[in-house]
C-alpha cells in the first residue's frame, strides 16, 4: 500500500488517533480485541517483533521509510498516513516528537497457567493505577530479569499509551497477562509450586537483606498500590512478607522502585 498524503484531519481512517482516550482504543468497534498505539519506531519495532498486527501508521516525512522498513514483506498492507507535524498534531492533540505513531492490534491475553508453566520468577501487580509505574515496573523487570507479570483486576492496562512510553516498548516484550481474585490466583501459584512473598510494611516483615531468595525455585514477588499498600487478601495469600530496610525516618521506596531493588535482590 502507497503511502498516503494526509490533508484533511477529517479523514474517517485517521480515527485512531483522533484524540481518543486508552479506554476507547481498548474497545474499538471492529477488533476482536481492541486497540493500543505504539509510540516511535523503538517501539514501533519491538510491537512487530512480538507478533503483533498493525493496523496502520501515522508518520513525519522520512519516519515514513523508516516504518515501512520496519514492516517489510507486510508494508503493501498496512497504510502509512504522512503529513507536516502542525497537521499531525491537530490531529493527536501533541507533536511526535518521536517520528511516528502506530496503531496496533491487541492480542488475546495467554491463559495464567500458561506463563507460569516455564517461569521461576514472576512480579504480581496488585492494584497499581499509575500507568507511569506499570511501565516502569515493566522495564525494570524486562532489564533485570521476570519471566512473566501478572496483574489483578483494578491494576492499570499495561497496554494504556504512557504505560508503554514509559516502559520503553518492554510491555509488548516481557509476557504477561490478567487474573482473578486472590482464592484462584494462590491456587494457581500452589499448584505450580511458587513461594510467593509480598513486599509489605507489617509487624511480620523480615529485610530484604535476610529473606533468602534463592533458596526457593520458584519465587512470586507481588507489589501493592502506591498510597494504600497490598490488601489484606494479598498479604494472607503470601508465604512471605518482605520488606526493604530504610534509612532517614522513610518508610517506603515508590512502588516502581522498590520493585527495581527486590526483583534484583531476588533474582
Amino acid at each position: 500500500m502507497p503511502v498516503i498524503e494526509i490533508s484533511d484531519l477529517n479523514d474517517p481512517r485517521l480515527t485512531d488517533y483522533a484524540h481518543l482516550t486508552d479506554v476507547a482504543l481498548k474497545k474499538a468497534r471492529g477488533t476482536e480485541h481492541g486497540l493500543y498505539l505504539a509510540e516511535s519506531l523503538l517501539v514501533f519495532q519491538r510491537a512487530l517483533r512480538a507478533g503483533h498486527r498493525p493496523r496502520s501508521v501515522l508518520a513525519l516525512g522520512t519516519s515514513a521509510d523508516a516504518a515501512i522498513e520496519a514492516l517489510g514483506e507486510d508494508a503493501a498492507d498496512v497504510p502509512v498516513f504522512v503529513g507536516p507535524g502542525e497537521l499531525l498534531a491537530g490531529l493527536t492533540g501533541y507533536v511526535l516528537h518521536r517520528g511516528l505513531i502506530a496503531s496496533m492490534h491487541r492480542p488475546a491475553l495467554p491463559e495464567p497457567a500458561e506463563l507460569l508453566a516455564g517461569a521461576r520468577r514472576i512480579v504480581i501487580l496488585e492494584n497499581v493505577a499509575d500507568p507511569t509505574n506499570v511501565g516502569a515496573i515493566f522495564r525494570s523487570a524486562g532489564a533485570i530479569g521476570a519471566d512473566a507479570i501478572l496483574v489483578t483486576p483494578r491494576c492499570s492496562d499495561p497496554f494504556y499509551r504512557r504505560a508503554i512510553r514509559v516502559s520503553m516498548g518492554t510491555v509488548l516484550q516481557v509476557p504477561w497477562t490478567r487474573v482473578g481474585d486472590w482464592s484462584s490466583t494462590r491456587a494457581l501459584l500452589t499448584e505450580h509450586g511458587f513461594h510467593v512473598a509480598a513486599l509489605a510494611l507489617n509487624d511480620k516483615a523480615v529485610s530484604l537483606r535476610d529473606f533468602d531468595g534463592a533458596s526457593h525455585e520458584r519465587l512470586a514477588l507481588v507489589l501493592g498500590a502506591e498510597g494504600d499498600g497490598l490488601t489484606a487478601d494479598a498479604i494472607a495469600a503470601s508465604d512471605t512478607v518482605v520488606q526493604i530496610p530504610m534509612k532517614h525516618g522513610i518508610d517506603s521506596l515508590n512502588v516502581a522502585a522498590a520493585s527495581a531493588v527486590a526483583m534484583w535482590a531476588l533474582g
